[in-house]
């Protein structure tokens, strides 16, 4: 009787379907691959255009000196430390205030804050890009600050995202996955995007202020003593050639005056201590046996070899 009972009963109805979850490959790009690669691309990007700046200031080709992928890598702490230091204190304090504010506010009083803070998300993306816009039509409206436009665009798609999620939370209608999913992979293209914008002027300014500082720098120590089998005929400024008289000795020139800036890729890179931009003369040498250096606090132009 029972069994016969279980078989009118009417079919169970079909499961509701889910939203469609995105696929291992996109979650992969989107969680693990892509902040990887952009993170190192920006990292590589500020070094290389660093030391362009740096080297451009003293009229020497950035392929003459045949820096390597590392040393743009290393290059790129050199002012880039200080904005990712300020974005994730912000970050930080942006999530203690949210856990501040969730913990003290209920439930009515959060969503009213959720109400009042989506216009105001809005207005910043909108702003933002607005800036963003601003930099493309006319950029000379930010020749003392051109990163302002890249950063405008990334805090802009920042602010408009939380907009869409903020409206999701308080409407009580989550997105499907794969409508989050292609929401924030836009979201995170474009924040690059605006990312390597203000990264290409900021590395620009912090390159030429190094060279600056270089500059200013060249009448202190130690100075560079360099040694040649042959002559160079170097006669910038301030530098001194000396014939060696020794016959036995492997380096059969003298050469002072100069200050090694830097050494990467087979190549040195020197500056004479008078250098100046107006008609300052740089050096670059390959690094070979029939060179040699030597470091010394205060060179003496009339000492032997």
């Amino acid at each position: 009787m029972a069994n016969r009972l279980r078989s009118l009963r009417p079919p169970a109805p079909p499961a509701e379907a889910k939203p469609e979850s995105p696929s291992k490959a996109l979650r992969v790009l989107g969680s693990v691959l892509a902040p990887t690669t952009v993170l190192t691309g920006l990292l590589f990007f500020f070094g290389r255009q660093h030391a362009n700046w740096l080297l451009d200031y003293f009229g020497v080709p950035l392929s003459t000196t045949g820096l390597t992928a590392q040393d743009y890598l290393v290059r790129s702490a050199d002012g880039l430390f200080a904005p990712i230091a300020v974005v994730l204190a912000a970050v930080l304090t942006l999530l203690w205030l949210y856990r501040f504010l969730r913990a003290r506010l209920g439930d009515a009083a959060w969503e009213r804050l959720l109400r009042l803070a989506t216009p105001v998300a809005v207005g910043c993306g909108l702003a933002g890009f607005a800036v963003a816009a601003v930099g493309v039509v006319r950029p000379e409206a930010f020749a003392s600050s051109y990163s302002v436009p890249g950063a405008g665009l990334s805090l802009g798609v920042l602010f408009l995202v939380s907009a869409s999620r903020l409206l999701a939370v308080w409407a009580r209608q989550p997105l499907p996955a794969a409508v989050a999913t292609a929401e924030w992979l836009a979201a995170f293209a474009l924040v690059s995007v605006g990312l390597f914008w203000a990264v290409a002027d900021y590395s620009a300014s912090v390159g030429v202020g190094r060279a600056i500082q270089i500059e200013a720098a060249l009448g202190g120590p130690p100075e560079t003593v360099l040694y040649s089998a042959k002559s160079l005929n170097l006669t910038a400024p301030g530098v001194r050639e000396t014939a060696c008289r020794n016959p036995d000795t492997a380096y059969h020139y003298r050469y002072t005056g100069l200050k090694l800036i830097l050494q990467s890729g087979g190549q040195y890179f020197l500056l004479p201590v008078q250098w100046h931009k107006a008609d300052g003369t740089a050096v670059v040498l390959p690094r070979t046996d029939s060179l040699r250096l030597e470091f010394t606090p205060a060179a003496d132009p009339d000492a032997p070899c």
